[in-house]
């Protein structure tokens, strides 16, 4: 069962689980450094899954200059390859759908995930650019309907 919730509805053992996998995943594992808690996170709606105490699934979403973005979209490591991930993001669009109708979507992708977002949608646009050391490139998807 998916748990979606806003930031002030967060327990802080489920606050504490979110922030673990996301640091372990894009600060530990991708080596990447930088300031992964930031204040999007406090105006986000935050998207998990458990298995067990253990959050194996997370996305963000957040409102942002006009259109709707999400992120930080992350699957357990010994739950990659199952299709989780594609389940987060049908999760993902269909809160989006609900709590943002006719809303447009842009997010920066990896750019390793390229082809994995235009299976939902997603057109690239614009070059690749760097963010936190990373390949990334913008991707856009128009007023969804789920």
């Amino acid at each position: 069962m998916w748990e979606i919730k806003e930031f002030s509805e967060l327990t802080t053992q489920e606050l504490f689980d979110l922030m673990y996998i996301r640091v372990k995943t894009f600060v530990v594992e991708q080596e990447r450094i930088y300031q992964e808690v930031d204040d999007n996170d406090l105006t986000s709606i935050h998207i998990f899954k458990y298995e067990g105490k253990k959050i194996i699934a997370y996305a963000r979403v957040f409102r942002e200059d006009g259109h709707i973005t999400f992120g930080r979209i992350v699957a357990a490591k010994d739950h990659r390859g199952t299709g989780l991930g594609a389940k987060l993001v049908e999760e993902v669009l269909r809160v989006i759908n609900d709590k943002f109708p006719d809303q447009n979507i842009e997010i920066e992708a990896q750019t390793y995930v390229e082809g994995f977002y235009k299976k939902f949608g997603f057109k690239s646009v614009g070059d690749v650019f760097l963010f936190n050391h990373t390949p990334h490139i913008k991707m856009i998807k128009n007023h969804i309907i789920i």
